[in-house]
């Protein structure tokens, strides 16, 4: 006999019957050898009648050993085997076919112990099965359910592993993508909110579809911004290359998105993005009672102080992750800025393409119209760290469009602050609400140095007026 994997074994058969055989020879044997000695000791026997007398013996032990064999046998396999060895043939029938497990074949004089045996099984794997199927439920059901608020893979490691539950982490190596949208906020604040939960829904189904393609994970929503990590939990050996691909796509299907969103009468929306590579600590972060799987790490902080700096349609790569794939990305050339907080010079460089295992290549914004040359008084506020200053400065447009603003400002705002606009008059009982924009560069043309800003945020109405100015003025 032979067990589930080929082995050989003894089986209940083989085991049973030779112990049986074994012992009745045991027992013919002493009776033989008893036998002998008595005949030898208590009568004057030759010794040809005593051999005689031997073989007589040895004949009916053997008749006797063979009928209790072929009767004990018969019985006992009738009786004992044959239930067991069908027991034992159901169990091995749950490797092959689930549904035919509880099959067992019992003759109905089977002892009323092994029929208490197959009523045991029977419970016990119904109760196994049942057990089993709402563990299935329950884990497919976690799975549904916060694969909606963690990656899946998060997900799967933490009811896979058996400390995924604890609060703690490992330090590695990431690239973290920081994506936010322009001016969503002082958008909302002027529509349904109904109306703009569903259109960020919209913006975020689309990003996420585009994050997982890239085997990245959702680490955070934070309103209009997403946090994504590329090689948590899991390194893939090109994460920062994965991220900027991820990230120009996801730049070009927002243009697409916005084609959508302008047929239902929405602004279109604008989204800048800043991605840096460096160690942090991933795992549960929190306590008992709350906690999250996140990251920890200076590398988050520079990639959120990259995108920053970002305008919209823009894609902002630090350092590095400039290391990592400059041999495959097309880039403009560095820029650096000093922040707050920081002990040397954050560098960053703008990419529009890549080409590796990923080739994506940055859509090309739409032609701008040509700016109409205006005069338009203003006042400004530089924003440090999303604080307005409280003392404004003054300037004045020489062009404006959809997008820029070309101004002179007194006071030289540098390179990449961002600024709040405001113009000093209304126009026919309509007042422009506030502007946000960015200074994207200092130009000097025909000895006139003025600053280029871009426009981050406006009302629709006030860019509805600026369009027509333009078609009144250039015309």
């Amino acid at each position: 006999m032979t067990d589930y994997n080929g082995n050989k074994k003894n089986g209940v058969r083989e085991i049973l019957l030779m112990g049986v055989f074994w012992r009745i020879l045991f027992i013919e044997a002493a009776l033989l050898i008893f036998s002998l000695f008595s005949k030898w000791m208590m009568e004057d026997v030759a010794a040809t009648d005593l051999f005689w007398y031997g073989v007589r013996i040895i004949i009916m032990v053997g008749i006797i050993i063979a009928f209790m064999m072929i009767t004990l046998k018969n019985f006992l396999n009738y009786r004992i085997i044959t239930p067991l060895e069908e027991i034992a043939k159901a169990n091995k029938r749950i490797q092959e076919d689930i549904s035919l497990a509880d099959q067992v074949e019992l003759s109905d004089d089977a002892p009323d112990e092994i029929k208490g045996i197959v009523t045991s099984r029977g419970k016990m794997l119904k109760t196994i099965f049942d057990v089993s199927e709402e563990r299935l439920r329950l884990v497919n059901f976690i799975r549904e359910t916060f694969g909606r608020y963690l990656s899946n893979k998060v997900v799967d490691e933490i009811l896979e592993s058996p400390d995924g539950h604890k609060i703690g982490g490992t330090r590695k190596t990431v690239t973290v993508l920081m994506a936010d949208l322009r001016g969503f906020t002082s958008l909302s604040e002027t529509r349904d909110p109904e109306e703009m939960v569903q259109l960020l829904n919209r913006y975020l189904e689309k990003m996420s579809v585009i994050i997982n393609k890239y085997d990245g994970i959702i680490d955070e929503i934070i309103g209009d911004a997403i946090l994504a990590i590329f090689g948590a939990p899991e390194n893939h050996g090109d994460d920062p290359a994965r991220a900027v691909a991820c990230a120009l796509e996801m730049q070009n299907n927002l243009i697409d998105l916005n084609d959508e969103i302008l047929a239902s009468g929405y602004p279109p929306l604008e989204m800048g993005i800043g991605i840096n590579t460096g160690n942090v600590i991933v795992g549960n972060i929190g306590s008992e009672l709350r906690m999250k799987y996140g990251i920890v790490g200076a590398a988050v902080n520079t990639a959120a102080r990259i995108e920053s700096n970002s305008i919209g349609g823009q894609v902002l790569i630090g350092e590095s992750t400039y290391d990592h794939v400059k041999d495959a990305v097309k880039t403009d050339p560095a820029q650096s800025i000093m922040m707050k907080g920081m002990k040397k010079p954050l560098v960053f460089c703008s990419v529009f393409a890549i080409e590796s295992k990923y080739t994506v290549l940055l859509h090309a914004p739409v032609e701008e119209k040509k700016a109409l040359s205006i005069r338009l008084p203003f006042q400004c506020w530089e924003i440090k760290d999303k604080k307005i200053d409280l003392l404004p400065v003054t300037g004045e447009t020489i062009r404006v469009n959809d997008n820029h603003i070309d101004a002179l400002i007194p006071v030289g705002l540098k390179p990449l602050t961002d600024i709040k606009l405001k113009f000093d008059f209304c126009l026919e009982a309509h007042c422009f609400e506030d502007i946000y924009a960015k200074n994207i560069s200092i130009e000097t043309e025909d000895n006139i140095t003025f600053n280029r800003l871009r426009i981050t945020s406006m009302d629709p109405k006030d860019r509805g007026i600026l369009k027509k100015w333009m078609v009144q003025g250039l015309n």
